[in-house]
């Protein structure tokens, strides 16, 4: 009895070491630019489905303080100037798309029957800025685990997606960097997935892409607080606080460097290939998160819910972009 105890102690030993070898490697790859973004999220599924994710604890910290160091960073390549044109062009595409994909989100969950909390959430993050959205959002509503981790297995799923087809779509289309960079910002959910097939396409497309994104991301505080009436909840009462992103300050303050002293061109190249390195190790982290249990979890009305508003919100950014700007 004791050794076969003692046999599947060793094996289960084992088995981990394999996972944090693996991990190891792979991050490895990363460091070394050897991987791209796509690659490594694709690595990352690959992982967790095959080996396993011995670092789950930790995993959901790391991607959001590695994310916030990635954006951070790249704020040291971008210009003060294109970046305030930029914002000012996509200020009314996002004020539209964000109100209408709420609309129409709600309208959808109802149809559909999704679970109303849980509706909100996807709503939400489809809305404004995916996983950050939706933790920002949940405690206001007081959703529980299962709730809150559907809308994030929902928004994972078309955002590993987005990152493959997004840049796919827009050589199709014959999109300039500049629209491009706009349209990713609008229809993709989460600040990675926007960086990752923005900086696929190419450094202006990048440079729009991250600006009007973080722009969005503000939209963080109002929506909140408007979830706050609609489910009738109150921050005091409930002791929850509305997350604003700070780290948003940051990176206008590495534009801000960037621009307007010279001294910082000497460093800046070397601080935002950092920071690309950063962004490649956080998609594959992730990744590592969306094993076979997540994608089961999620359900066929969430996911049809979430697949609908990304056509909608993609479909109605595109146009805007395309006919209008």
């Amino acid at each position: 009895m004791k050794t076969k105890q003692h046999s599947g102690t060793h094996l289960l030993e084992v088995n981990l070491y394999l996972q944090q070898a693996v991990f190891v490697v792979i991050i490895g790859l990363c460091l070394l630019s050897i991987i791209s973004p796509p690659i490594a999220l694709l690595f990352g599924i690959l992982t967790v489905n095959v080996f396993g994710n011995p670092f789950i604890a930790f995993n959901h910290k790391a991607i959001t303080y590695l994310l916030q160091f990635s954006v951070v960073g790249l704020g040291f390549g971008m210009n003060a100037t294109s970046a305030v044109s930029a914002g000012k062009e996509g200020f009314l595409l996002t004020i539209i798309s964000i109100f209408s994909t709420l609309i129409f989100g709600t309208l959808l969950g109802k149809w559909l029957k999704t679970e109303k909390k849980t509706s909100h959430l996807i709503s939400c993050g489809t809305a404004i800025c995916g996983g950050s959205a939706i933790a920002a959002i949940s405690p206001i509503i007081k959703s529980n685990e299962n709730q809150t981790s559907i809308a994030l297995g929902v928004i994972f799923i078309l955002n590993s997606i987005a990152l493959f087809a997004f840049p796919i779509i827009g050589h199709q289309l014959d999109l300039s960097q500049k629209d491009f960079g706009l349209w990713c910002a609008i229809a993709i959910h989460d600040t990675s997935s926007v960086i990752g097939a923005a900086n696929k396409y190419g450094a202006e497309a990048l440079q729009i892409a991250t600006t009007v994104k973080l722009a969005r991301a503000l939209w963080i505080i109002p929506i909140s607080l408007v979830t706050a009436v609609i489910f009738n909840t109150k921050s005091r009462s409930t002791g929850t606080k509305i997350k604003i992103p700070y780290f948003i300050g940051l990176f206008i303050l590495a534009m801000l460097f960037n621009t307007y002293v010279p001294q910082t061109s000497i460093i800046a190249p070397h601080i935002v290939g950092i920071a690309k390195i950063g962004l490649t190790i956080t998609l594959f982290l992730i990744g590592a998160t969306l094993n076979i249990n997540t994608l089961k979890s999620v359900g066929v009305k969430p996911l049809l819910q979430g697949i609908f508003l990304w056509v909608f919100i993609a479909g109605l950014g595109l146009a805007f972009i395309l006919y209008f700007n």
